[in-house]
């Protein structure tokens, strides 16, 4: 198939996110004015790192799912843009953090933040963003969306710590892991649903729903991201294959290998993840014991556990053109690894 035919091809067969995205295209559009005019600063480095991270891409799926979440609830309105603004803020500042303390190399396939500025800067400017994402929050004046997106950086952030103190520990429970889960990802779903469905005029029933929506789309994505690092390879995913393995990051396949195997493969795994690095012989090794226990069809079970709760959500919610695209990502969310 030529170029062209497969520009066309996509133009035809848009994926749900690039669906609901054009749906919300002039919403959207609105946020993005807020991030940028939010972004400015009197020091220039302060916005030339903010800059540097945001305009290398993301698809903005957060904020994305506040303006879906405000338009299920009842209507689109400023109030939900400035709430996409500060979710899509809260997110940046995180991942600014995070490259630093894992000391990432690329993000978004390019030189990470501190890679570029050096660990300080990136520290600063996350925080620096932090700050917009509250004052935005305020502008709203409304108490209780400032309440649940405090307490989604609040989760975060301890989400972090709780990651530091595990990391490297296969005897941890599945509960912890799952909590750090929640911490890196889904967290920050549950907020974005839930604050667009607030300030979209949502009961408190259908406000719960959206939440709840969030928090377990956001623990299906995240699981199937950490399969789809044992699963594929760069050219499907954009992942190379093992990433999180060679970086000694333990997720669900491992877990899950590790609280079957026997003695002699326990050894291994606790043996592997002591090391300074792992190499290609070691990968070899984990990736058998992880299909020898079908570790990567009983993680994706797991996945389609979360998939079926969150699917469950949108019954509180009419049956629109959105809710539709909704369920539609939410599909996507859990095959995107075929």
């Amino acid at each position: 198939m030529n170029m062209s035919a497969q520009t066309n091809t996509a133009a035809a067969n848009p994926s749900p996110y690039d669906a609901i995205a054009a749906h919300f295209q002039n919403d959207m559009m609105e946020v993005n004015r807020l991030i940028i005019d939010h972004m400015d600063s009197s020091v220039p480095l302060v916005k030339q790192v903010a800059t540097y991270l945001i305009a290398a891409g993301g698809k903005r799926i957060r904020p994305l799912l506040t303006i879906a979440f405000s338009d299920l609830a009842g209507s689109v309105n400023d109030n939900a843009y400035k709430l996409g603004a500060a979710v899509e803020f809260i997110h940046t500042a995180t991942l600014l953090h995070d490259d630093v303390v894992d000391e990432s190399a690329q993000r978004r396939g390019k030189a990470s933040a501190n890679q570029n500025f050096g660990n300080k800067t990136p520290i600063l400017v996350g925080d620096f963003l932090f700050s917009r994402s509250f004052q935005l929050m305020v502008g709203t004046n409304n108490i209780e969306a400032l309440r649940i997106l405090s307490d989604a950086a609040a989760i975060i952030a301890e989400g972090e710590v709780l990651q530091l103190s595990v990391h490297g520990k296969l005897d941890i429970e599945r509960d912890t892991h799952l909590k750090v889960l929640e911490g890196k990802t889904a967290a920050l779903f549950a907020a974005a649903c839930e604050s667009g469905a607030l300030v979209g005029d949502a009961g408190n029933e259908t406000q719960q729903a959206a939440r709840n929506f969030g928090l377990h789309m956001g623990l299906c994505f995240q699981i199937i991201d950490d399969l789809i690092d044992y699963n594929e390879t760069k050219e499907s995913s954009g992942k190379n294959q093992g990433d999180d393995f060679f970086e000694g990051k333990i997720t669900l396949p491992v877990f899950i290998a590790y609280e079957n195997g026997s003695d002699e493969e326990k050894t291994f795994w606790e043996n592997v993840f002591r090391k300074e690095t792992r190499d290609a012989e070691d990968f070899d090794k984990a990736y058998t014991l992880i299909q020898k226990h079908d570790a990567l069809n009983k993680t994706y079970e797991i996945a389609k556990e979360y998939h079926a709760s969150a699917q469950k959500q949108l019954s509180s919610f009419a049956n629109s053109a959105t809710n539709k695209m909704l369920q539609a990502l939410l599909d996507f969310t859990l095959n995107r690894h075929f």
